[in-house]
């Protein structure tokens, strides 16, 4: 999850290359040791080279470690939530991601899904062009109505074919652009 967070907006081989330092200022991403690390342990992380000096991106990872420890203690397991999360709701468990956990709004929470094997689409342009010409929705769907409609196709695409959401997106995308 933190390793999605930091890739946003950044070249992914350059968090790929400081990964190890992260791993080693944030204990190895044990949510359970990461909610104990105090203010000044976070604010050190400013001051560290070896990692990405980005306060949002760095607070966020003590938030969603106890994000995710409110929903191990709920569902038993960080896992077996995401995985138990029916497909036909998918934008549901990006609106969940986006209220409960830090810096996942947009395509970062769809993303993070796909990174973690949660079969997802992302609502890249392409696939909302797609969208917009198979007159699923007028424009970039924002609201609950839009969203609905937006889930409803992808769900009825995938019902006709027989095929994932991500592969759905894929080709959506493609026969946009």
């Amino acid at each position: 999850m933190c390793r999605r967070v930091f890739r946003a907006g950044l070249k992914h081989s350059l968090v790929d290359s400081k990964w190890p330092a992260f791993e080693e200022v944030f204990h190895d991403f044990v949510p359970g040791r990461v909610t104990l690390m105090n203010d000044e342990e976070m604010e050190a992380c400013m001051g560290n080279k070896a990692i990405i000096r980005h306060w949002a991106k760095i607070s966020s990872v003590r938030a969603n470690a106890a994000a995710m420890q409110a929903v191990i203690k709920d569902h038993g397991s960080f896992g077996r939530w995401l995985a138990d999360w029916p497909g036909d709701d998918i934008m549901g468990l990006w609106d969940r991601l986006a209220k409960d956990f830090s810096q996942l709004g947009g395509n970062s929470g769809p993303y993070f899904l796909r990174m973690v094997g949660k079969d997802t689409f992302v609502l890249t342009g392409d696939v909302i062009q797609g969208l917009i010409d198979a007159g699923v929705v007028a424009k970039k769907p924002t609201t609950k109505t839009d969203k609905a409609k937006v889930q409803a196709a992808f769900n009825g695409w995938a019902e006709e074919t027989g095929w994932p959401l991500c592969q759905v997106s894929r080709i959506l995308a493609l026969s946009v652009g």
